[in-house]
């Protein structure tokens, strides 16, 4: 298919694709980011698409996986920083202060350690994205990504491993 022919073909279907993301948010925003998201995630996979009637399946099924994917991702932020607001903190609050300080800057120094592009993967996979997604961004393969991030944490352990439990 060629560009000129999707894109009147997406915008034909923009009405459809609106009433599936209303099954998955009633929020406005949030169903736009979704159908855009969707036809982004289309666009980029269309050479998997074979010329077919089952093309609103196949955008459906685009939309359910990126709306149950983005819903995993805020779930898992959420129970992070739930985790971390109900910590057990001692009652002096001063050192506390200084010792989250102390343990800030160690594991700064210590994710400076890593490789730039490490660090960025790191990071992503701290965020919650699956190995597969930060595959896709940097356009590597799965393995070596989880390669990678395996080394991470291992040099990251062993640079921190005075903060691990006895």
């Amino acid at each position: 298919m060629k560009n000129i022919d999707l894109n009147v073909l997406f915008h034909e279907k923009r009405q459809i694709l609106n009433h599936f993301a209303s099954q998955f948010t009633s929020d406005y925003n949030e169903k736009e980011d979704l159908i855009q998201d969707t036809l982004i995630k289309a666009l980029k996979s269309i050479d998997h698409f074979r010329d077919d009637p089952n093309l609103m399946t196949w955008l459906y099924v685009i939309m359910k996986n990126t709306y149950i994917n983005h819903y995993r991702h805020e779930k898992r932020q959420t129970a992070l920083y739930e985790d971390y607001a109900m910590a057990d903190y001692s009652n002096n609050t001063e050192n506390n202060a200084t010792e989250d300080k102390l343990l800030g800057a160690d594991i700064q120094k210590a994710m400076d350690s890593l490789l730039p592009e490490n660090a960025e993967i790191f990071r992503l996979y701290l965020e919650g994205y699956k190995y597969h997604e930060i595959a896709e961004f940097f356009t590597y393969p799965e393995g070596t990504i989880k390669s990678r991030i395996h080394l991470a944490r291992k040099m990251l352990q062993k640079k921190l491993k005075m903060y691990q439990d006895n």
